[in-house]
């Protein structure tokens, strides 16, 4: 794809943890096998799982359906990000996209990300991430909660636009933003079945602040469809990710020492969950919709668990060095240092 600086080289990475996914594993690299831009590197990345490890090379070496494909082993700490900074070394593309290994790629995904790269002050693009229900979408789960299933969300914009972060399940780097300011911070993000996050968000901040007036950019036309499985619909799961949600957001303000990083947050809240709340009420009062009701009083609750992860977080850990050392990050960022991914 053209660019300023010449044509753009993409590596596409894709981590994964559990056996529990080789179907939707098998289908997502399918998916970037297939694109009308064809990448040229796929890295699949094992995190600390040998018996994964080891059924990738052998199917490979029995199908042949892998040839070309990288596979390796997490050589960092157990989690996402480890995994994903991981896949940042070995990644050669100028361009280091990375897809969930429980999502799947539309044909044109790359060639509705790269182009958003012919302008050099962006630094990140990020697509839509539409959920693909296992079990169909439950009543009481409202679009503008999607985020807690690593979807894309009702609210975000519905054309090309500048915003703070992009999405894990559907996100890209100029690949010169990891040697600038290092890869992953390894404390965030899923840990296994721990639905903790924000390591794209942090990131995201991260090579912003230490290029002024770049730009990180989401473009709903690059589309990948996200597996979510019944479980995840559960009133159980969603207040459970909603508290994770606000514990991390508290270590990403204890990171970086700012509380301007919430903007969107507080907008989010002023201006999306309202009118959510509101029309779910309409719903359940006009047409007896229980469902509305549900949508309603779920809305409210996962704001509350959120707010009081985020609050707890931050004041059990205010006496703490955590405060000190983000505004030595901070500094370190503004004064454009940084370094690799660390091993």
């Amino acid at each position: 794809m053209p660019s300023g600086a010449g044509w753009l080289s993409v590596s596409v990475v894709i981590c994964c943890f559990t056996e529990a996914r080789w179907e939707l594993l098998l289908h997502g690299l399918a998916s970037v096998q297939s694109q009308t831009l064809r990448p040229e590197q796929l890295v699949v990345v094992v995190d600390h799982n040998e018996d994964l490890y080891r059924r990738l090379g052998l199917y490979r070496r029995l199908t042949g359906a892998l040839l070309g494909v990288e596979v390796v082993e997490n050589s960092g700490p157990r989690g996402l990000s480890g995994a994903r900074n991981t896949g940042v070394k070995a990644a050669t593309g100028d361009i280091v996209a990375f897809l969930d290994d429980d999502a799947e790629a539309a044909a044109d995904w790359l060639a509705r990300l790269i182009p958003l790269y012919d302008d050099p002050d962006v630094l990140a693009v990020g697509g839509r991430v539409e959920p693909v229900w296992e079990s169909g979408r439950p009543a009481h789960f409202p679009e503008e909660l999607d985020w807690i299933v690593g979807c894309t969300y009702k609210g975000l914009p519905r054309v090309a636009a500048q915003v703070r972060n992009v999405i894990g399940a559907n996100m890209s780097f100029r690949s010169d933003v990891f040697e600038r300011v290092g890869g992953f911070n390894a404390s965030l993000g899923r840990q296994g079945d721990r639905p903790l996050g924000c390591e794209e968000t942090e990131l995201c901040l991260r090579a912003s602040m230490g290029s002024p007036g770049t730009r990180v950019v989401y473009e709903p036309a690059a589309v990948v469809r996200h597996h979510v499985p019944a479980t995840r619909g559960t009133l159980r799961y969603m207040l459970s990710r909603a508290w994770s949600e606000g514990v991390s957001k508290a270590q990403v303000t204890r990171l970086l020492g700012r509380n301007q990083i919430l903007g969107p947050e507080r907008r989010y809240v002023r201006r999306v969950l309202p009118r959510a709340v509101l029309a779910g009420l309409r719903s359940c009062g006009r047409d007896g919709d229980v469902g509305g009701l549900a949508r309603a009083g779920v809305i409210l609750a996962v704001l509350a668990v959120t707010a009081i992860g985020y609050l707890q977080s931050l004041w059990q850990s205010s006496s703490s060095p955590a405060r000190a050392s983000g505004s030595v990050l901070y500094r370190l960022i503004r004064d454009n240092s940084g370094g690799k991914p660390s091993d």
